[in-house]
């Protein structure tokens, strides 16, 4: 007898939930602990080893690419332990977008300067400074390294943030991805 009592419980919150779905109202779902939790133990760990992945890159297996996207999964991170909106309020679209066309011009006025020196495009220039095996030893190498990985991980947090925007039933589409497209 009592589990049927609770069937007809658990029936009635949802059919209250989905009641104030349809009506416009606004409802908040607690995220679990152990995601908020592993959020904030995870999220520094991988920024943290995104950005030595990136800056190591031209010494090390790993690069820009790689780096870029294990700093970029922080943002799926944020969004699975604390929500839609506090995703969209912790990681702007638009500074996002902005910074992703900062580091394309960076990575080819780095890449020209291959051309001015008298060589190709994106050739190695200023290799010789430094000793091998440092950090910044890998001439312009490096710093293509370190605009590649910028790019990568501003693109992939745009990318991500959008497709949360469209898949989230609380996001406010209209509002807040158009404004950053139109542009």
């Amino acid at each position: 007898m009592s589990e049927e009592i609770k069937e007809k419980e658990a029936l009635t919150e949802k059919a209250a939930l989905a009641e104030e779905r349809r009506a416009g109202k606004k409802f908040y779902k607690e995220r679990h602990v152990i995601a908020r939790t592993g959020a904030d133990i995870f999220s520094p760990i991988a920024l943290v080893m995104g950005l030595c992945v990136i800056l190591h890159g031209n010494i090390s297996p790993g690069g820009g690419f790689q780096g870029g996207v294990l700093v970029a999964s922080v943002v799926v991170m944020i969004y699975l332990a604390y929500g839609y909106r506090t995703a969209m309020r912790t990681f702007n679209l638009e500074v996002l977008h902005n910074c992703e066309s900062v580091a394309a011009i960076l990575y080819i006025a780095l890449a020209l300067i291959g051309i001015f020196s008298g060589g190709s495009f994106a050739q190695n220039v200023f290799y010789t400074i430094g000793n091998r095996g440092e950090l910044f030893s890998g001439g312009t190498i490096s710093y293509m390294n370190f605009a590649v990985g910028f790019k990568v991980l501003t693109g992939i947090a745009f990318l991500i943030l959008m497709m949360l925007s469209i898949l989230s039933p609380d996001a406010d589409i209209e509002g807040e991805v158009s404004e950053v497209l139109d542009e």
